[in-house]
Formats: structure tokens, C-alpha cells, sequence
């Protein structure tokens, strides 16, 4: 099992997570956070900690294209162990559906 960031995470990018992560395999995006699938330990000390509820277990049914997502994007991305301020747009932009087509692809800055 691993666990996953999904797409309420877009456009909203809460790094609360990062913090408490203990094998640190969050990737920073533009406008979004992954979480690598062969990195992280299932430990999921994560999934609570993110006020967006963008992180899911993959035993959850149809985490199978969140899985190769955040594999995609983590093999692109710098890895971040900083909590940062959210986005601008984070409280505008929480729970709001059909961020996948607001994905940036640019790597955030890491951290």
C-alpha cells in the first residue's frame, strides 16, 4: 500500500504534510504535491494532517491513475521537507471539482 495526493491538492498546494512526513517523498510542483509510491512507508501519519483531504489511501477504489500520477510527477519533481504558505487560491479553490485541467507540469521549487 502507499499513499497518494489526488486532485484537490491542485491548485491549493497545503504543504502540512511535508512536515511530519518521516522518509520525506513529497514532490513540489507548480501548484500541487506528490508523493512518490516507492518511496513512501504507509505509514500515513500524512492523510490527516492535510486540511484539503487530498491524500488517500491507494486502496481506495480507482487510486490506479493517482498512483501513476504522483509516480509520474515525483520522478519530475524536486523533493520539499519545508512547510510552506498554501497557494493564493487554496481556500477559493478547495473541494472545487476539475482542477486536473488547472495541472501545471513546471516544478515547484523544493525544499
Amino acid at each position: 500500500m502507499t499513499y497518494v495526493v489526488t486532485e484537490n491538492c491542485i491548485a491549493c498546494k497545503y504543504t502540512d504534510c511535508v512536515e511530519v512526513c518521516p522518509v520525506d517523498c513529497f514532490y513540489e510542483g507548480e501548484n500541487t504535491l506528490v508523493i512518490h509510491p516507492d518511496e513512501c512507508i504507509d505509514c500515513g501519519v500524512c492523510e490527516p494532517e492535510c486540511p484539503a483531504d487530498a491524500i488517500r489511501p491507494d486502496t481506495e477504489p480507482d487510486m490506479e491513475k493517482w498512483v501513476e500520477f504522483n509516480r509520474k510527477y515525483s520522478e519530475m519533481w524536486p523533493v520539499i521537507v519545508t512547510k510552506k504558505d498554501p497557494l493564493p487560491t487554496a481556500e477559493e479553490m478547495d473541494g472545487k471539482e476539475g482542477k486536473l485541467e488547472l495541472l501545471s507540469e513546471a516544478p515547484g521549487e523544493g525544499g
